[in-house]
């Protein structure tokens, strides 16, 4: 499929009959090509703007802000196990249908985990795919525009149907690639994950990891993951962006001062009296003068490999050494297996270190998923 074959003239969809037609003619095609806009400036969960879908003769603009517009045939769609949903990037539009309909589209393709299991590097551009694969280019000009704005203007509805045109091309020049080379497993296993909608859940526990942190001290460190805990479920409960609540770069900087009441807590950069002296300011210093809490978290920042959530190695020789000593007083014998990934540097060098990660924690959830309850799963590193 060239430029000349791409479906043309996007309808604009604003009706429930519309919306239900075209996903009955969506129904009967072997893919559908599917991307959103939204907005979340000023919410931390995704405003719905735009739903586009593309067949191989239809290509539609479904305004999601139309007023009483019936969602349940595109909820019927997504839900085809027949018709392949594929996306570019999808994790942030997967997360707005987990939310509306409580499940993940399936099946799923993801053309930016293919392209990279295909060469074309880690997390590489929509319109760098378009160009590589296809010649063609994408015009940039309402990239940022406010898709919650109405009435949209004809050249915007053109641009949010070419994320999906393009893609038609772009899925089946990939596909024909990876079957080529014989990497489809690996797709598939890419896939797999995306398929989970545990993927789109964000743990606030884990939400520390996303900071950039450059602290050795340990209680600073468990500071850090209360606060960054809590600034997520505050975000969550109030619906606002987690940076307005609190920024980053604040959030190691009152894990060092560690206040302790609205008055020290006030005396932190940025934080004002409103903010001190109100309900999330006093949850706020409840997350983090829980003592117990932070105990145990200092316990678990010594003992676990952030990375997979495993045991790292010094747990690992705590729990042998622990093992060997009961088993010379009970003559009993223990089992220890050593599970080696070969040839990882070379994964890591063909796709980068954030697709290596991710192998590494699937392997890891893969194996902690087969344990009994008394069993250890440890890191030891990378020798």
């Amino acid at each position: 499929m060239n430029d000349a074959t791409l479906p043309k003239n996007p309808t604009f969809i604003t009706t429930s009959d519309a919306l239900k037609n075209l996903c009955e003619r969506l129904e009967l095609e072997d893919f559908v090509t599917v991307d959103t806009e939204f907005m979340r400036e000023k919410t931390y969960f995704p405003e719905l703007c735009l739903v586009q879908l593309a067949g191989e003769q239809d290509v539609a603009v479904v305004d999601a802000q139309a007023k009483n517009l019936d969602f349940e045939p595109l909820k019927t769609l997504l839900a085809n196990e027949k018709v392949v949903k594929v996306f570019h990037a999808c994790r942030q539009d997967v997360e707005i249908f987990l939310l509306m309909f409580g499940a993940v589209p399936t099946p799923i393709f993801d053309t930016q985990v293919a392209a990279m299991v295909a060469g074309f590097g880690d997390q590489v551009g929509y319109d760098a795919l378009v160009a590589a694969l296809t010649g063609g280019h994408i015009d940039k000009a309402h990239r940022f525009s406010d898709w919650s704005a109405r009435p949209l203007t004809a050249a915007q509805i053109a641009y949010a149907a070419a994320d999906v045109t393009h893609l038609r091309p772009v899925y089946e020049k990939l596909l024909a690639r990876l079957r080529v080379d014989g990497r489809m497993d690996w797709v598939s296993q890419e896939m797999a994950t995306l398929a989970e909608p545990a993927t789109y859940r964000v743990d606030p526990e884990r939400a520390w990891e996303r900071l950039k942190v450059r602290t050795g001290n340990r209680r600073q460190l468990a500071i850090i993951q209360r606060i960054a805990a809590w600034r997520e479920r505050e975000a969550q409960r109030i619906n606002i962006p987690r940076q307005r609540l609190l920024k980053d770069e604040q959030i190691p900087e009152l894990a060092v001062i560690a206040p302790t009441d609205p008055e020290s807590l006030l005396r932190a950069r940025g934080i004002n009296s409103g903010f001190a002296s109100g309900k999330s300011g006093a949850s706020l210093l409840a997350a983090m003068c829980d003592r117990a809490r932070l105990v145990a978290d200092l316990v678990d920042l010594a003992n676990t490999d952030h990375l997979t959530g495993a045991a790292n190695r010094r747990r690992l020789f705590e729990v042998v050494g622990e093992e060997v000593h009961r088993s010379r007083r009970s003559g009993r014998p223990f089992a220890l297996a050593i599970l080696d990934l070969d040839h990882f540097k070379r994964y890591n060098d063909d796709f980068g270190h954030g697709a290596g990660d991710r192998q590494l924690r699937r392997f890891a959830d893969s194996v902690a998923g087969r344990l009994r309850a008394q069993d250890l799963l440890a890191r030891y590193g990378g020798e």
